[in-house]
């Protein structure tokens, strides 16, 4: 009885760990878009950000 719960117990924690890993980017993803960080692209943030993006190019 307690090697079957040991092996259940480890089975669905390393399942658990799997799908956590699989989400945990997903997720960051998300919240750092919702949270609004980095240059907004307007005005001159734009021009910074395309002449950035030209520069590393060429």
């Amino acid at each position: 009885m307690t090697t079957t719960l040991f092996s259940t117990a480890t089975i669905a924690l390393r399942i658990f760990m799997l799908c956590a890993m699989m989400i945990a980017p997903v997720g960051a993803l998300a919240w750092s878009k919702t949270a609004g960080l980095g240059i907004a692209k307007q005005g001159a943030g734009l021009v910074l950000f395309v002449t950035l993006q030209r520069q590393s190019m060429s």
